[in-house]
């Protein structure tokens, strides 16, 4: 079995499950009572942490039952019929989210990701469902009944009325708590019911809704096997007994400190924390020179052949907080890389450079000449270089081939977008790492220019803090202790170097030099999101074959863009296609009862999404590790809404059957017949509304793959937290190298900026250690 899948949580336990005892192939509850089924949920399994008692996950398992719940053959209609006529898509409308241990698997997944305040506010909701009054308090009329004991609990409460209480919850406007309950147990009930898996990596619901894992094996001329392992120590494999050897042998200078007991001191010339888009590239020039490298990362390493594409396994091991992140309010959902290679390993491959009118701004507005001077260009070049940039495409997917379509038939410009793979690059899974290993990361190219001059790589490595000495007129910084993720380990570790850079990226980098002791207030303010809105649009293979063949998890993830411009002719958004999974699908997707879901799902292989993403002006914060908050202004909303609608012409021209948005209510159009002037009708009625927490029945998920700017570039300390060379204003020797010191948003994928920005503040680093000035 694939790496990834051992390194997977108990959120996806149910990879080892034996064939025969997926819940899936087991019956469900009666749709029409409130238990009696074979597969009723009979309280909390072994094995699970979440903490909840037998009693509440009776509970939640009923509400994991009415978000998917068990339905009879006859609601399968011809329609679904003629998507999909398999015996699998009767065995999948009838499978209920209770079955087996998936209440249990939720609780856990919402209690190992959500953030406290909401996993708190579930745990008493919970317990008061678990109670009469406590039901009679939250669910009003709906627990009612006339006969004893005439207040049921919800576990006691049809399916057809915990359906209709999870309708109302959704919408409630005035009490917004249940709303937030909703949401979360939504979300965490599809994440696990469509990306669990069994022994043999197999999700029955699969099959119903058109799905298969890339299975692909890595191309015969990629790089050896695995080009990182010479340089990287798996410290979650290290013990007290062998750690010093294991660092030794890596040729590193390793000594007890007799001053501070319990600590390993490690010295090298530069210690990196992260391992992405700037720790990658500051890894390789800095070693390149002949400098002692030690970079830390969090996560693991994963080489092509290691990728399972599997999307929980995949999730877990990859991203932070496994790709369920969420701003502290829940509007929006972050996904941020974690494992080396960081954002680079997992993103769309999507290589764009900065454009000119950002350079400018930040050049001239923002007084950083770096941006505007040919060393930039010249290493926008070298970046370019190294990634072996392609900008042909030669075969589209089906969500670019809709995309480039509706553009044409609209007579709107349609660009292609540059990506750091071969031409013949077809893979809809590189957000699960790419498996081919075409796709050109930090982990197949920095790192490894990085690794062949003697940079170390420890995985599984936590930067706890950097070592700061008071001089006489600032700080200066000594390295980094670090704790290393093994239990067999008890001792801190003390990286003394003479350069300290934070690479950990814009939600990471703040939290770490805050708790170091750092005190500029532009550490963890100033942060861009990259806010994103999804429209989606169907289309049936039967009709539309002729035009777009294959599904949507297929082909390039983006290799086309359009940009929705303004009257003063200002990119307002840019319009491209997106990656999700069936588990991301569908806990994106709105829930307006158990059956639509289910409809829905058989869709999904033949529905394409599409983004409108924002260069905002709006600006969030992170000053402590996990804890994002962010405020989206009313022109952000306005541009969001503006290239939300141009998604739905744009699927609409393309020759949809039906669009629709994300939005709570599961709004949607059917297209078939229309008039132009029924679309636009329809398309004032497409909004940015806020978030769940908002005071309207109508709310929506917002996305983000992309953080910058929280330690942010200035000319003095009050403009940003470090200097044009990337130095903290607070401390000599400790360097910011990601893309958190991107002075505003970017407005584009990010990766080739950070990267180039990572070149130059690292090339500068170099001559200062060649002079000898720190």
């Amino acid at each position: 079995m694939c790496k990834l899948i051992e390194g997977a949580n108990q959120a996806t336990k149910s990879a080892t499950m034996d064939m025969d005892c997926h819940p899936l192939l087991k019956g469900g509850r009666n749709p029409e009572k409130g238990g009696g089924g074979d597969g009723d949920y009979g309280g909390s399994s072994g094995g699970f942490k979440h903490g909840f008692s037998a009693s509440e996950i009776q509970t939640l398992a009923s509400l994991c039952e009415a978000v998917i719940p068990s339905l009879p053959p006859s609601s399968v209609t011809q329609e679904i019929k003629s998507i999909n006529p398999k015996e699998a898509v009767f065995s999948f409308f009838g499978a209920s989210a209770s079955q087996s241990t998936i209440p249990d698997e939720v609780a856990e997944l919402i209690t190992k990701r959500g953030v406290t305040e909401a996993v708190v506010l579930i745990r008493v909701v919970m317990k008061l469902l678990s109670s009469r009054l406590g039901t009679l308090l939250l669910c009003g009329r709906h627990c009612l009944e006339w006969k004893w004991p005439f207040i049921n609990k919800v576990s006691e409460m049809s399916l057809d009325k915990r359906e209709k209480l999870l309708q109302r919850w959704s919408t409630e406007s005035y009490w917004t708590s249940l709303r937030v309950v909703f949401l979360f147990i939504k979300v965490a009930t599809s994440f696990v019911f469509y990306s669990r898996v069994d022994g043999n990596a197999k999700n029955p619901a699969w099959e119903a809704i058109g799905y298969k894992v890339d299975t692909r094996k890595p191309s015969v001329n990629s790089q050896e096997e695995k080009p990182l392992e010479k340089g990287i120590i798996d410290c979650r494999k290290l013990s007290d007994s062998t750690l010093v050897q294991a660092f030794q042998e890596k040729g590193l200078k390793v000594a007890e400190d007799v001053n501070q007991q319990g600590v390993i001191k490690i010295k090298c010339d530069v210690v990196i924390v992260g391992s992405g888009c700037g720790g990658g590239v500051a890894a390789a020039i800095l070693a390149n020179q002949g400098h002692k490298v030690v970079v830390l990362e969090r996560g693991n390493y994963f080489a092509p052949g290691e990728y399972s594409s599997l999307e929980g396994p995949s999730l877990n091991e990859l991203y932070m907080s496994g790709g369920l992140f969420t701003t502290l309010d829940g509007k929006m959902t972050i996904f941020a890389g974690s494992t080396v290679g960081g954002g680079s390993a997992v993103n769309w491959s999507a290589s764009i450079r900065t454009p000119d009118d950002v350079l400018k701004d930040w050049s001239v507005n923002h007084k950083l000449p770096m941006f505007g001077s040919p060393d930039y260009k010249s290493a926008m070049n070298e970046v370019w270089k190294r990634l072996g940039v392609t900008e042909d495409c030669s075969e589209e997917g089906f969500q670019n081939l809709i995309l480039r379509k509706g553009c044409d038939d609209l007579g709107l410009k349609v660009e292609k977008v540059p990506r750091n793979t071969s031409k013949d690059h077809y893979c809809g899974s590189c957000s699960y790492g790419c498996r081919t290993g075409d796709k050109k990361g930090t982990d197949t190219t920095w790192l490894v220019d990085a690794v062949s001059k003697g940079a170390v790589i420890l995985t599984g490595c936590n930067a706890d803090k950097f070592i700061l000495k008071q001089e006489k007129r600032r700080k200066k910084c000594l390295g980094v202790q670090a704790t290393l993720s093994s239990k067999d380990v008890s001792k801190k570790i003390y990286i003394e170097a003479k350069v300290s850079i934070s690479a950990c990226g814009s939600l990471a980098t703040p939290p770490l030099l805050i708790s170091s002791g750092l005190q500029n207030s532009n550490i963890g303010t100033n942060l861009h999101l990259h806010p994103t809105l999804l429209a989606w649009g169907y289309f049936p293979e039967s009709e539309t074959t002729p035009v777009f063949k294959g599904k949507c998890y297929e082909g390039g993830i983006i290799t086309s863009i359009h940009k929705v411009v303004s009257d003063k002719s200002q990119v307002d958004t840019i319009i491209e296609a997106s990656a999700l999974g069936p588990a991301a699908f569908s806990s994106l997707m709105p829930w307006v009862s158990g059956l639509d879901f289910k409809e829905r799902m058989v869709k999904y292989g033949r529905t394409a999404s599409l983004f409108a993403l924002v260069r905002d002006q709006s600006t969030g914060e992170v000053k402590k590790e996990g804890r994002v908050k962010y405020h989206l202004n009313q022109v952000d909303k306005e541009k969001l809404k503006k290239g939300l609608r141009q998604c739905m012409r744009i699927l609409i021209a393309a020759g949809a059957v039906e669009v629709g948005t994300y939005r709570s209510d599961g709004q949607s159009l059917k297209c078939k017949g229309l008039k132009d002037e029924e679309v636009e009708e329809f398309l004032d009625t497409v909004i940015a509304p806020g978030g769940a927490r908002s005071r309207t029945e109508k709310w929506t998920i917002y996305g983000c793959a992309h953080q910058m700017g929280s330690c942010r570039m200035g000319v003095s300390e009050e403009e940003g937290a470090v200097d044009e060379n990337g130095e903290s204003w607070e401390a000599k020797g400790l360097y910011v190298c990601d893309g958190s010191v991107l002075p505003t948003a970017l407005g584009v994928n990010p990766m080739i900026t950070i990267e180039s920005t990572a070149y130059c503040i690292s090339t500068g680093i170099a001559r200062v250690l060649k002079q000898g000035n720190i």
